[in-house]
Order: C-alpha cells, then sequence, then structure tokens
C-alpha cells in the first residue's frame, strides 16, 4: 500500500498527511452511495413517491414474501415514524393505488395492508435486482476480505452515526 499524501482529493478536502489510498477508499464508498441513491431516486420518480413512501412499499413486499401481515402500527415501527405519520403516509398510498387496505380475519377492528400495482412491484424489482447483484459481488470475496470490509464499513457507520448536529458549524454547511 501506498503511504504517499492525498494532493487531488476528487471532491474531499484532506490534509496533506492524509493518504492517497485512503482517499480513493472514501471516494470509492462515494460513487457506490452516489449510485446507489440514483437508483432509488429512479425507483421513487417511477412510482411518483417519497423516500418514506418507497420504505413502506419495501416493508411491505418483503412481509408479503415472507408470508407475515403488516399493520399500520407495525409499518410505523418498522419505518421510525409516528402513527400520525403512518396514517397519512398510508392514505396518499392507498389513493394513489399503491397500497390496499384489508380486513384482518382474526381481528374485526385490525386492518392489515399490502403493496399493490404491476408498475409498482416492476419499480421496485430494480432495487431487489440491485440487492441481489450486490448479494453476487460479495459472495465472490474470500472470508478474510468480507471480516475487513464488513469491519471497516461498522466503525464507519459508527462514525458517521456519531456526527452530532452540534458538531457542524454554519462553515461546514456552506461547503456541503
Amino acid at each position: 500500500m501506498t503511504t504517499e499524501a492525498a494532493t487531488d482529493s476528487a471532491g474531499y478536502w484532506y490534509d496533506e498527511r492524509t493518504r492517497a489510498d485512503a482517499v480513493s477508499v472514501l471516494n470509492a464508498l462515494r460513487r457506490y452511495r452516489s449510485a446507489a441513491n440514483a437508483a432509488r431516486r429512479r425507483a421513487r420518480e417511477a412510482l411518483g413517491v417519497g423516500e418514506n413512501a418507497l420504505l413502506a412499499l419495501q416493508v411491505l413486499l418483503d412481509a408479503e414474501q415472507a408470508g407475515h401481515r403488516v399493520n399500520s402500527k407495525q409499518l410505523a415501527e418498522e419505518l421510525g415514524i409516528t402513527a400520525a405519520s403512518t396514517s397519512a403516509l398510508v392514505d396518499r398510498l392507498v389513493r394513489s393505488g399503491h397500497v390496499e387496505r384489508h380486513p384482518d380475519p382474526h381481528d374485526r377492528r385490525g386492518v392489515f395492508l399490502t403493496a399493490s400495482g404491476g408498475a409498482m412491484r416492476q419499480a421496485l424489482a430494480v432495487l431487489d435486482e440491485l440487492d441481489d447483484s450486490g448479494a453476487s459481488v460479495a459472495s465472490r470475496l474470500d472470508h478474510d476480505d468480507v471480516r475487513v470490509i464488513v469491519s471497516f464499513l461498522d466503525e464507519m457507520t459508527r462514525v458517521v452515526d456519531d456526527i452530532a448536529p452540534d458538531d457542524l458549524t454554519t462553515d461546514d454547511v456552506a461547503l456541503a
């Protein structure tokens, strides 16, 4: 591995002590994140929905594939949003034809939700294909590489999760 300093960091601002190979790894992460975000954006645009709606549809399709039923409370917990936000989200998805409400046969007051629509399933199939392709690439890694990569990504997740809003200054926001 090279230990030369990074002088041209292609989008990142590093000091002269940052190794060029470390910058290459971070730039590769940035390219992957951008490509994955673009795929999600294309799926949202094809469906005409926002991010939470796309996540909700994925939850409903995953539950359907697993043979589970999902109600609004479970959906709210899965998405980490309030019951009121979930209710508004489900109402919008029902009106747009993306979700259907069904009476729960075991609880006459209960309602469970299902995803609907062929076009929606096609758009979400793109995201499934992305997941499957990623799994195929990852399955070709040897066990030592997997251990290193998972450890690195877990550490990067901790770094990102530890950044608090108070850590950002007005200058940081202006540069973003």
